[in-house]
């Protein structure tokens, strides 16, 4: 092999040299500063074969899950399996442990349920971090203002509340909707903008096929509203033939909530929404 002439004349001795110190601890740079090497490539060469020393190596997060997925290859395990064990993704598992023999052929019953249960674990994982997500942005507006509350009430009555019709001129105020948590919202809006309770009316819609009374309950309890503010429950027919998904010990139905004397709330609410339509709209905003 041909090396390098001048200060790198004699490359066996100061190969020898670089060795020893490799192998007494010394780093690539402790090493090009004590012998003067600057040149990467001929550091390079001079080191060649000889490992890294333990202290230089970084560590990182995902080491001992590897080493555990190489054991697990070795004792005949799949990548499904693998990833059954360890929760991490099969991409990651055949990365670390591509190099290794492959284990025998399993069964088609054998792949499918390995295959299942790979696939419930995804799932897990999925599941912790849409919750871990969800609990992050639930942080993000756990602290609201009184703006952001009033905001956010207008559009949501634009969105869910009865509106006024060129063709069916109707100004009040009436708002329904299914989830309790939307409910509560809105209730909280109303007082905000000085709604006193006193001109609230409740009523609930449910399906005939449904716990009526545990619904008239519920809502009584959600709204803390007393029972001379409810009026009577509308029943939805109930059809056999239609496949409802809105079942079980959970559905309590719809609930109207009616603003009296609300003509002028109304107006208001409708111009303060096409308000925040123009203010979006508005080439300043």
């Amino acid at each position: 092999m041909t090396h390098a002439s001048g200060k790198y004349a004699d490359f066996e001795g100061l190969r020898k040299q670089a060795v020893a110190l490799r192998r007494e601890g010394l780093s690539r740079r402790q090493i090009r500063d004590r012998l003067k090497v600057h040149n990467n490539d001929i550091l390079n060469r001079l080191l060649e074969g000889e490992p890294a020393p333990e202290w230089t190596k970084r560590p990182r997060a995902k080491d001992d899950l590897r080493d555990r997925a190489r054991e697990l290859r070795l004792q005949g395990m799949t990548y499904d399996r693998i990833q059954v064990e360890l929760g991490c993704s099969k991409s990651s598992i055949s990365l670390w442990v591509r190099d290794l023999p492959k284990p025998p052929r399993r069964t088609r019953e054998d792949a499918s349920a390995i295959a299942r249960r790979g696939w419930e674990a995804t799932l897990r994982q999925r599941e912790v971090e849409r919750r871990q997500t969800r609990e992050a942005a639930r942080r993000e507006t756990a602290r609201l203002g009184e703006r952001e509350l009033f905001v956010a009430g207008v559009a949501l009555y634009w969105a869910e509340g009865t509106k006024s019709k060129p063709y069916r001129r109707q100004e009040r105020v009436s708002f329904v909707n299914s989830d309790p948590n939307v409910i509560s919202v809105f209730l909280a809006w109303l007082r905000l903008v000085g709604v006193t309770a006193e001109r609230l009316r409740f009523h609930v819609h449910v399906h005939e096929s449904a716990d009526v009374a545990e619904a008239e309950r519920f809502w009584a309890d959600h709204t803390g509203a007393h029972a001379s503010r409810f009026g009577k429950t509308s029943l939805k027919r109930h059809q056999p033939k239609t496949n409802r998904k809105n079942t079980g010990a959970e559905y309590r139905g719809c609930l109207v909530i009616h603003v009296l004397q609300s003509a002028e709330l109304y107006r208001r609410i409708e111009g303060w929404w096409y308000g925040i339509v123009g203010a979006v709209l508005s080439p300043e905003s």
